[in-house]
């Protein structure tokens, strides 16, 4: 006799949405981390991508205690902020955007990175990865809830 359950579309999403906060929340700590510990300065483009997650660390634990199919309508702008202003700041080190377009304060520039892991993975890399999973879950926790359930 099987007693496992299926687990509804809202419980998956629930961890789904879960999930999402574990990395908002692991960003922030790293973030924290290469700042408070490492003493990496942090540029202008920095600041602003830590404005977009900082609050998600708060928001998303507030829609899963209860459950709130509606969070993607709150946190996806601060997710898209945040996205746009990696990549932004991604093109920056690239040396794709002019140096007149970058938002840059003397003796912390935006275009130089403090941190290089594995040869290519710096900062506004692992913030542009970070802000495309926390999309894309969002995205797929709110998919999963209205696919069975029609709000």
């Amino acid at each position: 006799m099987n007693n496992k359950t299926p687990v509804s579309p809202a419980g998956r999403s629930w961890y789904l949405l879960f999930f999402i906060w574990v990395i908002a929340t692991s960003g922030t700590l790293i973030s924290l981390f290469f700042s408070e510990v490492m003493q990496v300065p942090i540029c202008a483009l920095c600041w602003y991508q830590r404005i977009a997650l900082y609050p998600l660390v708060v928001m998303l634990p507030l829609a899963l205690f209860p459950y709130d199919a509606k969070i993607l309508r709150y946190t996806s702008p601060l997710v898209i902020f945040g996205w746009f202003t990696a990549l932004f700041h991604v093109l920056v080190v690239a040396g794709i955007v002019p140096e007149s377009m970058q938002p840059c304060v003397q003796g912390i520039p935006c275009s130089e990175t403090q941190v290089n892991l594995f040869g290519f993975l710096n900062i506004p890399i692992m913030s542009l990865i970070t802000f495309t999973i926390i999309g894309v879950l969002l995205f797929l926790s709110k998919k999963q809830f209205t696919g069975n359930n029609h709000e």
